[in-house]
């Protein structure tokens, strides 16, 4: 089953997908939990995603991290450019009816700013499909005001690294979650691969998305402090 998590204040919808999946995961300690990014999405990802099961839980939950790539207009249209759609996004639209029918959660977290959007035909596909649908918009007036830690994302896209590690520390004091921050630095490396940088080459930029992915699995097999990774992560970016 599909809870789908969207709308143009993208601050909001991250932070209330990861809320949501912070208190399924409370209500159900057991239960098997997979974050899935845009470079993650694969035929057998998303058919593991609707048919495992743990030894200790009935059903597992999945979080698809902003699927869709697209390209702003302006500030007040967003479009999918000619092109634009991504393998990992046509693979998901294959598999949006098996993931409905499936007994597993599946959150999916598709904002409509900020770069990553889903066209309305895909959005409205998905919200028909859905289980739960959960939309955040901003109010016009302050839509393009609010920024959602822009300090730390720019620090990220200027390569500054005393910046970065700052703002870091700065988040987690305030108590965001460490996965809420390491999804964010992931979306601005993909970001940048979409939309390159003067201070990161393409290499790098790709190089940047592998690393994060990189850090978020070892968090996970080694049983690393996630937090501290990404202070550690922070301060050797280059």
């Amino acid at each position: 089953m599909i809870y789908l998590f969207y709308g143009s204040d993208s601050e909001k919808a991250r932070r209330k997908a990861f809320e949501w999946v912070a208190k399924a995961r409370e209500k159900e300690p057991n239960l098997t939990y997979v974050r899935l990014a845009r470079e993650d999405l694969s035929a057998g990802a998303l058919l593991e995603a609707v048919t495992s099961n743990s030894l200790f839980a009935k059903r597992t939950l999945t979080l698809i991290d902003d699927p869709y790539v697209g390209r702003t207009t302006s500030h007040n249209e967003e479009i999918e450019g000619e092109g634009s759609e991504s393998p990992s996004s046509s693979v998901l639209d294959d598999y949006i009816d098996m993931l409905a029918e499936s007994e597993n959660a599946i959150v999916i977290l598709a904002p409509s700013a900020r770069g990553g959007s889903a066209s309305g035909g895909k959005l409205k596909r998905l919200a028909d499909l859905a289980e739960k649908v959960y939309k955040f918009d901003a109010p016009v007036t302050q839509e393009f005001k609010r920024g959602f830690n822009s300090g730390l994302v720019d620090a990220l896209g200027a390569k500054n690294r005393e910046k970065l590690w700052l703002e870091v520390v700065r988040a987690l004091r305030a108590g965001d979650a460490p996965e809420k921050l390491h999804g964010l630095l992931h979306w601005k490396a993909r970001d940048l691969m979409d939309k390159g940088s003067r201070a990161w080459k393409p290499e790098e930029s790709r190089a940047l998305s592998l690393n994060l992915i990189g850090l978020l699995q070892s968090s996970r097999r080694k049983g690393l402090d996630l937090s501290e990774s990404l202070e550690r992560f922070a301060l050797h970016v280059t």
